[in-house]
């Protein structure tokens, strides 16, 4: 496991002398990195973050990083969207190729009032019949999801439908958690040395 070090933030921040407290741009991508820690404390002035293409399995201790602008998690292990209310200048974020499939974890972005861009493209979740329409509805701040401009007739006609929206998500959000338990279940059984994370890394890297 590659843990975040002050050691690599340091190796990474060359372009501000190695200056790691006053950062206000990193990448750490393509670093089997698991977990988010320690950047929250290091790092309180970042506004972008670049973390795609490692093993990160979860969205964690980034609640700190208030100026935040830009997170990029794309190709990562992540299932669920949660922890970026405490990012109140967030305004793109990138999820592009993860394992979101409980759809109705938008709503949890409505708090950050400034996100204007939203990529969830080459997830369970966009799959979903009324995949967009719901996300518009949910996030009103939104400009722009999956790359493409958000009309204002189709929120409008999207906010109109919401409750029957609403049902049809729920009801396919559940159909995936069941698959996706089961996937896991029989992933462990073919090779028991590995760990989900594992599974999962490896099914991305096939299907990239």
């Amino acid at each position: 496991m590659v843990r975040i070090s002050e050691e690599l933030i340091r190796r990474r921040a060359e372009h501000n002398n190695c200056e790691i407290f006053s950062l206000e741009e990193i990448s750490l991508h393509q670093q089997d990195i698991e977990r988010i820690e320690y950047i929250d404390r290091w790092c309180r002035d970042l506004k972008i973050l670049y973390l795609q293409n490692n093993l990160i399995s979860k969205i964690e201790n980034v609640g700190r990083l208030k100026k935040l602008e830009y997170l990029n998690l794309a190709l990562n292990n992540i299932e669920v969207i949660e922890n970026l209310e405490g990012c109140e200048d967030l305004q793109k974020l990138d999820l592009t190729v993860n394992f979101v499939g409980r759809l109705s974890n938008v709503e949890s972005l409505k708090q950050n009032v400034h996100l204007r861009e939203l990529f969830l493209v080459g997830n369970p979740c966009t799959e979903f019949k009324g995949y967009r329409q719901y996300v518009l509805a949910c996030l009103p701040q939104l400009q722009r999801l999956d790359g493409k401009a958000i009309g204002r007739a189709e929120r409008i006609q999207a906010l109109q439908n919401f409750d029957d929206l609403k049902k049809c998500v729920l009801e396919q959000e559940a159909e995936y958690v069941e698959r996706r338990k089961k996937q896991k279940r029989e992933g462990l059984k073919e090779n028991s040395s590995s760990n989900p994370q594992d599974l999962d890394h490896k099914h991305l890297q096939r299907n990239e």
